[in-house]
C-alpha cells in the first residue's frame, strides 16, 4: 500500500538538517493549509518549507527523517495500530531537537534563540531536548483526555475514551485501543485493550527494554495494580496485585501446587497474580473483571 502525504517541514538554517515535519491528514487541502510560523524562523535560526512524503509500503524500513515523521503521525492519528508498521532504525533518522516555546532548534542554538527572542518580549521555555516531541503539538486525537501533555510522545496511539492521568506515560509505537485508564508507563510495542486500567506507578516491559523483541500486551477488562509491572502479556480479565512485578522468569505457583515460569502463562485470560503475604511466593488464581469492578465509565466519555 503506497501512502502519500503533504505537509510542512522545519530545517536548521545553517546545516539544512530536518528538525521536524508536520504531516496532517489533509490530503485534499490547498498548500496554504500547510504553513507554520514561529520566532525561531523569524530570527533566521530555522527555515520552513512545504514537503511531500511517500511511503511505498509500511513494512519497509523508513528511509528518511521525513518518512519517520510520517510514520509517527500515522500512529497518533490512529491510521495504524502499534506494531503495524516498520520503525527499524528510526532513532538514527530523527534529530535530537530542543523543543521550545519559540520553535524547534538544534540544542546548541538555544542560547542564541533565547537572546534573539528577548527583543520580542518572549521568555523562552524549553519543554524538552529529545528526538520525539509531545504528541499534542502535532496530533490531537478525538475522545481522549491527557492530564500532562509532556508525558505522551508523538507516535503514541490513544484510542477514543482513553484517559492519561498526570503520572501516566505513553511512548511511541504503543498505546490503547479504546476506553482505558493510564496512570502508569506504557512502553514501545505494548498495546492495552479496551476497558483496562494501567495503575498508578505501574510499568509494562516493552520492545526497547534491554533490546527485547517480545511484544507484550494487556487484554480487555484487565487491571495492572498500582506500582505493579509485567514482563509478560495479560489476556482478558486479568489482575496483577498492587506492587507485584511479574517477569517472564518469575516462578508462579498454580492452584494445583505446580510451579511454572510466568512466561508459560503469558497471554492467558482470567488470571489473578498475587504474592502470598505469609510466605512470599507468587501465586496465580482464577478470576474475572468483577474482582476489581472495571473502569468508571463516566471518566472516559471525553468528547
Amino acid at each position: 500500500m503506497e501512502l502519500h502525504r503533504r505537509g510542512h517541514r522545519y530545517k536548521d538554517a545553517e546545516t539544512g538538517v530536518t528538525l521536524d515535519a508536520w504531516l496532517p491528514k489533509r490530503e485534499t487541502a490547498p498548500d496554504t493549509a500547510f504553513v507554520r510560523h514561529c520566532l525561531a524562523e523569524k530570527h533566521g535560526l530555522i527555515e520552513g518549507d512545504r514537503v511531500e512524503v511517500t511511503i511505498r509500503h509500511l513494512d519497509d524500513r523508513p528511509v528518511s527523517t521525513e518518512d519517520a515523521w510520517l510514520r509517527l503521525h500515522l500512529l497518533s492519528e490512529r491510521s495504524v495500530k502499534p506494531n503495524g508498521l516498520n520503525l527499524d532504525g528510526i532513532f538514527d533518522l530523527l534529530t535530537n531537537v530542543a523543543w521550545t516555546s519559540a520553535g524547534p532548534v538544534l540544542p546548541g542554538k538555544v542560547d542564541d534563540l533565547r537572546t534573539k527572542v528577548a527583543a520580542d518580549w518572549h521568555h523562552l521555555v524549553v519543554q524538552s531536548v529529545d528526538k520525539f516531541p509531545r504528541m499534542v503539538d502535532f496530533v490531537v486525537p478525538s475522545g481522549v483526555r491527557i492530564a500532562d501533555a509532556d508525558r505522551v510522545r508523538l507516535g503514541a496511539h490513544l484510542g477514543s475514551g482513553t484517559t492519561v492521568m498526570h503520572e501516566g506515560f505513553v511512548n511511541f509505537n504503543s498505546g490503547t485501543l479504546g476506553d482505558a485508564m493510564v496512570e502508569g508507563r506504557v512502553t514501545p510495542g505494548v498495546i492495552v485493550g479496551r476497558n483496562s486500567d494501567v495503575g498508578a506507578g505501574s510499568s509494562i516491559m516493552g520492545t526497547l527494554s534491554g533490546g527485547g523483541k517480545t511484544k507484550n500486551a494487556i487484554g480487555e477488562r484487565s487491571l495492572l495494580g498500582a506500582n505493579a509491572g509485567i514482563g509478560i502479556s495479560l489476556g482478558d480479565e486479568c489482575i496483577v496485585e498492587a506492587g507485584l512485578y511479574v517477569t517472564a522468569g518469575t516462578k508462579v505457583k498454580l492452584p494445583d501446587g505446580k510451579v511454572v515460569a510466568a512466561r508459560e502463562l503469558s497471554g492467558q485470560s482470567r488470571l489473578l497474580f498475587r504474592r502470598n503475604s505469609q510466605n512470599g511466593s507468587v501465586e496465580v488464581l482464577p478470576t474475572d473483571a468483577s474482582r476489581w469492578g472495571g473502569l468508571n465509565t463516566t471518566l472516559h466519555s471525553n468528547d
